[in-house]
């Protein structure tokens, strides 16, 4: 299948799939999608309340993140794009990072994304592609990740994440990727009052995130998108 590096509206790139007229970040702002989407509206979310509204710079609350490393799972490890923004967050907390990939991207889409230039911290991004597979590795002081190539349908942790990222693609093109099966398992993966992020907003992936227990919001979506999705694990 042909695939192609493109530029996005806010001068990121990403990579665009033309015979499923698909690509792995919106097209109207990659880099924009992913800071309003999965950092704001999920990170961040998720440390307001937990910390009970706490001010992010001391991040003084109920949770002791040097005790108890905060864990996100990400569905779709890509372009490494969340990853790197995640890794980027000036809260410096200790994280533990799992991000699952059946399909990684190749040698030369890594180099030719050039996300580390673009944000400005190239051995980063060099850092989380190069770490191996099926591994925990320290990428940053503050961030450990383990990439797992596997299908999402593989993924049977229980109660231990605090935070996922849901970025597979569109329900429109793997319609298999948001059912209700998936979403259970997601549901199971959480702590309880983990949060799950989306760019989706379908109707029907919000029903099927519903029948597995979630706590449903829509919100405004990043440019390009009306809404998105935030689940909660109650």
């Amino acid at each position: 299948m042909k695939r192609e590096i493109i530029t996005t509206g806010d001068g990121s790139k990403t990579i665009h799939m033309p015979d499923l007229n698909e690509q792995y970040h919106s097209k109207h702002g990659a880099l924009q999608e992913a800071l309003h989407v999965f950092i704001e509206m999920g990170l961040e979310h998720f440390l307001k309340v937990t910390n009970s509204q706490a001010d992010l710079s001391s991040l003084k609350g109920k949770r002791y993140f040097h005790l108890e490393p905060l864990q996100i799972l990400e569905y779709g490890f890509g372009t490494g794009l969340n990853a790197m923004l995640t890794a980027q967050q000036e809260y410096h907390i200790p994280m533990v990072y799992t991000a699952v990939e059946a399909f990684p991207i190749n040698e030369e889409e890594v180099l030719e994304m050039d996300y580390g230039q673009f944000l400005k911290d190239q051995p980063l991004y060099e850092a989380l592609h190069q770490s191996g597979w099926e591994e925990n590795q320290e990428i940053t002081s503050h961030l450990t990740l383990c990439k797992q190539q596997k299908t999402f349908e593989k993924i049977e942790n229980k109660d231990q994440f605090d935070l996922i990222y849901f970025d597979a693609f569109g329900p429109r093109t793997q319609p298999e990727l948001w059912t209700e099966a998936i979403f259970n398992a997601a549901y199971k993966a959480l702590k309880n009052g983990g949060v799950l992020t989306t760019y989706c907003a379908a109707g029907q992936v919000r029903r099927n995130m519903q029948i597995a227990g979630f706590m449903v919001e829509r919100l405004p979506g990043p440019p390009g998108k009306r809404e998105m999705l935030r689940a909660t694990k109650k």
